[in-house]
């Protein structure tokens, strides 16, 4: 829209710009286009737009064939664009982004996500949107420069902080352009940046425990000019020689270390690491034929690289809302690792039965002990790699407590979302939570496990 039509729709619709709402609508054509361009969008992508006002960036959307969800908190511009823009592949949703639900955009194939933050909310925005494990593959979005210029700082600057490491942990960001203010109206009092977000390869940077980093940040960026031993001593024993292990200056403040730096901290503390091998591949299982009958016993290489018939147990846990816990199998698995699977599960070892090596799974992955029922056995084949296997389900009503190494994220899903995530990207699954979550779905317990 040109400026004089967004002068004349928004008296038209009765509308004048709330400032606690960050509604500053963009009125050059020029630059909308270049935005939508600079998303690269093809007729396969479902665009989440957030605070698209008169819809100047939604109707070129359009044009490219996308499906367009627009989240929109003023109802007066939700009526407007439903109305004006009404298209088969748009969705107008009247509601506050911030109370937007992003788990079922897992459900879509390719997701991007193009918006106008509003300024007063633009962090909490981010938290929501920019969080890991996302379903989103692009980011595009403009912000208030100074924000957008703590996004991208480097160490040792004055913009640089807790968020600045937060999202660069998972998330490469790069500054496209400055956006003066003459290009909105109102215009706001300060410049805007766009930025292009894309999520780092999962293997770039060394596993930490994120928690820990984000305590570390917390405590270190509080009081930003004191120094990092005295901030988080009483956490990191022997502060020099972890320092000169890491390249760190004794007497460095929190500005003044690397991503890599925060990651190796956290690792000093509690390192992130896997089983080790000697003891991995020292797992003796039980060989078994097909009626499960046990042949004999040996250790895991031999059982994988055989690719003999053997035993295994997963277990589906859900909360009292119905939803069901996955998890992402760590990076160091031998077996499809970074792939999200079911609540718990492994092999069945040597000496013990489903039963057992199902609550012995739950304690070592989930730190949980809660009673648990047998729903069916699936039958040793492909794609559960030769594993006979027991299902289990079970309701959770405390918290869960994963173990950092064997899980490298996990969220709770309603089954909904499970159902339409597997069919728009199974490759995100392992074979066999695929197959359990399949019988599972078939076998009507559903209502009984999460009652």
């Amino acid at each position: 829209m040109k400026l004089s039509e967004i002068t004349a729709t928004l008296q038209e619709i009765r509308v004048s710009p709330v400032k606690k709402l960050g509604q500053n609508f963009l009125h050059d054509q020029n630059l909308a286009r270049w935005i939508v361009k600079a998303a690269e969008l093809t007729p396969d992508d479902y665009v989440v737009e957030i605070g698209p006002g008169l819809g100047a960036l939604t109707s070129i959307i359009l044009d490219t064939g996308a499906r367009v969800l627009a989240i929109e908190k003023d109802t007066r511009l939700a009526a407007f664009l439903r109305e004006r823009l009404a298209h088969p592949r748009l969705e107008v949703l009247n509601e506050d982004a911030l109370d937007f639900d992003v788990r079922p955009l897992f459900c879509e194939r390719r997701v991007r996500l193009i918006g106008n933050l509003p300024y007063n909310i633009s962090s909490p925005l981010l938290a929501k949107f920019v969080g890991y494990p996302s379903p989103i593959s692009l980011w595009l979005f403009t912000l208030q420069r100074e924000v957008a210029a703590r996004l991208t700082a480097s160490p040792g600057t004055r913009e640089y902080a807790a968020l600045t490491v937060r999202l660069q942990l998972h998330h490469r960001i790069e500054h496209l352009r400055s956006i003066p203010p003459s290009v909105f109206i109102p215009q706001p009092e300060v410049a805007s940046s766009l930025l292009r977000v894309v999520p780092r390869d999962p293997l770039e940077l060394p596993a930490c425990d994120d928690e820990l980093l984000n305590e570390l940040l917390h405590r270190g960026f509080a009081q930003r000019r004191k120094q990092l031993q005295k901030a988080i001593g009483d956490l990191v024993a022997e502060w020099p020689k972890i320092a000169a292990r890491l390249g760190i200056e004794p007497k460095a403040r929190a500005e003044n270390l690397s991503l890599e730096q925060w990651i190796g901290l956290a690792n000093e503390i509690a390192p992130a690491r896997g089983p080790g091998k000697q003891v991995f591949w020292q797992e003796r299982f039980p060989v078994v034929d097909e009626m499960d009958r046990i042949l004999r016993y040996a250790y895991r290489s031999e059982v994988h690289g055989d690719k003999s018939r053997h035993r295994a147990v997963h277990i589906l846990i859900f909360s009292e809302a119905g939803e069901v816990y996955l998890q992402k199998r760590a990076r160091w698995k031998d077996r499809h690792p970074l792939q999200w699977d079911s609540s718990a599960g492994g092999h069945v070892c040597a000496a013990e039965g489903y039963d057992e090596a199902a609550r012995r799974e739950l304690q070592e992955e989930l730190g949980i002990d809660v009673p648990l029922e047998k729903v069916v056995k699936l039958s040793a084949s492909p794609s559960t790699d030769q594993e006979f296997i027991w299902i289990y389900c079970g309701q959770v009503e405390n918290v869960v407590r994963p173990n950092r190494n064997e899980i490298e994220a996990s969220g709770f899903f309603s089954p909904e979302v499970v159902d339409g995530w597997m069919a728009a990207r199974p490759e995100d699954f392992t074979p066999a939570c695929i197959e359990c979550w399949r019988a599972f779905r078939q076998h009507g317990v559903l209502s009984a496990a999460a009652s």
